[in-house]
């Protein structure tokens, strides 16, 4: 066994990368790509999801999900507008999704069980035609 590992170290590593790969998304909180818009909607309808939007203040109120908090990612921890019961679904929008995911990290260390980030943030729900609201909440 020890000999066919020597002479196949690179096979071995490229095996190691390859797995490493492949299990970084779970090492990293599992945020994965997220929920995509109709999974979203049916998250917020059938099991009252709160919307947290993770966009600066001025990206908020250029357009945002229809009922969502705005909470800009550098003030998520330890926010008032977070709710209370931990236990409700929460769905985590950007504009793109790269905030959102680091957000959804932060969300499942502080104890949130059902967190979700919006995959392609508003930008993918723009193009999906869902309803937008401008101006601040």
């Amino acid at each position: 066994m020890l000999s066919f590992l020597l002479e196949n170290w690179s096979l071995v590593a490229v095996a190691l990368v390859s797995g490493g790969l492949l299990m970084w998304p779970m090492l990293v909180g599992g945020v994965g790509a997220g929920v995509p818009p109709n999974e979203a909607v049916r998250l917020m309808n059938r099991e009252k999801a709160v919307v947290i939007d993770v966009c600066e203040s001025a990206e908020f109120e250029a357009g945002h999900i229809t009922g969502a908090r705005s909470i800009p990612l550098a003030k998520l921890e330890g926010a008032k507008e977070l709710p209370s019961n931990k236990n409700l679904p929460l769905v985590v929008v950007c504009a793109s999704g790269m905030r959102s995911r680091r957000a959804v990290a932060q969300l499942r260390k502080a104890g949130y069980e059902k967190v979700n980030a919006l995959a392609g943030g508003m930008k993918a729900w723009r193009e999906a035609g869902l309803p937008v609201e401008t101006g601040a909440r």
